[in-house]
């Protein structure tokens, strides 16, 4: 932590799940349950706080009304909150079960010497919550008992309720429409499984400093296939236009632009892409004026590492991916690839500030890997140069690979980046 939070204070802020969504209106005797806690920043002050009830202990809980009168005391276990997302015995005891019944977690409350940072209760579970920070500066300076930052935390979740209460709606994404990825290649290439595990560890033991594994969005698999074609005209078009076929629904047509292999590129993501196979270039070439080179198509196994900086609320994905190209699984490329994916957040930010700290993380990244023999350093090696290179070494590889495609028919994979 970047400052001391061993003389302040930190509060789990219960009450009616009415002052977060407005569907009744605020009365002054309704209440309010402040729940004392070991500060549970990662860093001072955090964007993103995560609260896991079984590790809070016993805590003290003292009841008062919104206006400020003292209802009562107890001491209560973390995991006895709210056992099934539900007020526990001793919640209900302490201000009756009528009240009980709709008691939530409305924000987790942090103290400082001039006031209080308040995150907003995002999702909110059994076994944990998550909580945004909704202040961009300490208010309600005073006792915590005195309720000074009330009304001011209820306004501030009032001005984002439309993102706050939401599913996901509190995510965005700085750079739209631009890839921005370190990569690594892997050789020799490790088991990406048991690397994934490894490195998922220690992300979840702090190893990393500032980050954790994104909340409940900690990992995921895909395995697809990949049918690729370099663009090579007209001139604003030139990259890659790839299709990944799905489960559901067609493909995925995937399109990067780039001349060269670099840090930054810009990406388009088109689903529900309806054509066959043996019509993918047809389509490219009729259906969106492309010159295309048919490169050949590999199986991608990916394992995506979600990276929270818990500072920033930045989420960066880590991913370990192995491609073995359909005509001769023998050609691999291994990688682990580091991306920007987007922010967890309510405040306003300086999107500058993803690619200082996604230096700070690379930097974490390539020492990492290095210590393990499997790369030195970051470079920006794309699967189309890749490709190019197998293609030079044997021209045969596109058009076997066509040939095991139609042999096969489709194959039922998700989607991936």
């Amino acid at each position: 932590m970047s400052t001391s939070t061993t003389a302040l204070g930190a509060w789990v802020v219960l009450g009616g799940v009415h002052l977060l969504n407005r569907t009744l209106p605020r009365k002054a005797i309704e209440p309010l349950v402040l729940v004392r806690v070991t500060p549970q920043e990662v860093s001072r002050p955090s964007t993103t706080v995560i609260i896991r009830w079984d590790t809070l202990g016993t805590c003290s809980a003292e009841a008062l009304r919104s206006d400020g009168i003292r209802i009562g005391s107890a001491r209560i276990n973390g995991e006895d909150l709210f056992p099934d997302a539900i007020a526990g015995t001793a919640l209900r005891g302490l201000i009756g079960a009528e009240a009980a019944a709709s008691l939530v977690p409305l924000c987790y409350l942090a103290e400082y010497p001039d006031g209080y940072h308040a995150y907003a209760q995002i999702r909110f579970h059994p076994e944990d919550a998550c909580f945004v920070r909704t202040t961009s500066e300490p208010i309600g300076h005073g006792p915590v008992q005195a309720l000074r930052w009330l009304d001011l935390v209820l306004a501030a979740h009032h001005l984002s309720s439309t993102a706050l209460n939401n599913h996901r709606r509190y995510f965005r994404k700085h750079f739209e429409g631009t890839e921005l990825e370190y990569k690594y290649t892997l050789d020799p290439a490790p088991d990406i499984w048991a690397a994934s595990m490894e490195l998922l560890k220690a992300l979840r033991d702090g190893e990393l400093e500032g980050c954790r594994p994104e909340y409940r969005e900690e990992f995921q698999i895909h395995h697809t296939e990949n049918y690729l074609f370099e663009v090579t005209g007209p001139d604003p078009e030139v990259g890659y236009a790839s299709f990944v076929p799905t489960v559901t629904a067609g493909n995925v047509l995937k399109r990067k632009w780039f001349a060269k292999d670099t840090f930054a590129r810009r990406e388009e993501l088109v689903y529900g892409i309806n054509v066959t196979s043996d019509s993918f270039e047809a389509y490219l070439r009729s259906e969106l004026g492309l010159q295309v080179r048919a490169m050949p198509p590999f199986e991608r196994v990916r394992y995506d590492i979600q990276c929270e900086s818990m500072r920033t609320g930045h989420v960066y994905g880590i991913f370990l991916d192995r491609c073995a190209l359909l005509a001769d699984p023998t050609v691999i490329l291994s990688q682990c690839e580091l991306e920007y994916l987007r922010t967890r957040g309510v405040l306003a930010q300086d999107q500058d500030e993803v690619l200082g700290e996604m230096e700070r993380i690379n930097g974490w990244l390539r020492n990492y890997v290095a210590s393990r023999g499997w790369a030195v350093e970051h470079t920006f090696h794309s699967k189309l140069s890749f490709l190019r290179s197998a293609v030079a070494a044997r021209p045969t590889l596109v058009t076997a690979g066509y040939v095991r495609r139609a042999a096969t028919g489709p194959v039922p994979f998700c989607p991936g980046r």
